[in-house]
């Protein structure tokens, strides 16, 4: 019967390998496919030339508000306190999971000693 077993086994490992097919050169089925063939063919019936939009001036690009030291200074202190808080939240919650799996782990040896 073991026999039967191990040929049965063998037979079947043997049709896995011969399903997975045969690879006589796996450079020939081998092609990458990369972002500019899509896009090379989405164009080639496009024959107009770009022209300039009149409509877009640079002329009239407002500048950015300037930023003086001290509303930095105070954004950055706040941003300090909530990286500040989120991390003793965070450390408080590892604490209580932590008190959590001790209180577990003591309850599961209680249990174990009950049962004995």
């Amino acid at each position: 019967m073991k026999n039967f077993t191990r040929f049965a086994l063998v037979g079947a490992a043997s049709a896995a390998l011969a399903a997975c097919g045969s690879s006589d050169d796996a450079s020939s089925d081998l092609e990458v496919d990369t972002v500019e063939i899509p896009a090379d063919e989405a164009l080639e019936p496009v024959t107009e030339e770009p022209v300039e939009d009149p409509a877009a001036n640079l002329d009239n690009v407002e500048e950015p508000a300037a930023v003086d030291t001290q509303t930095a200074t105070e954004a950055a202190d706040a941003a300090e306190d909530v990286a500040a808080a989120v991390e003793a939240a965070e450390a408080a919650e590892a604490a209580a999971a932590a008190d959590a799996a001790d209180a577990a782990a003591a309850a599961d040896a209680a249990s174990s000693l009950e049962v004995e």
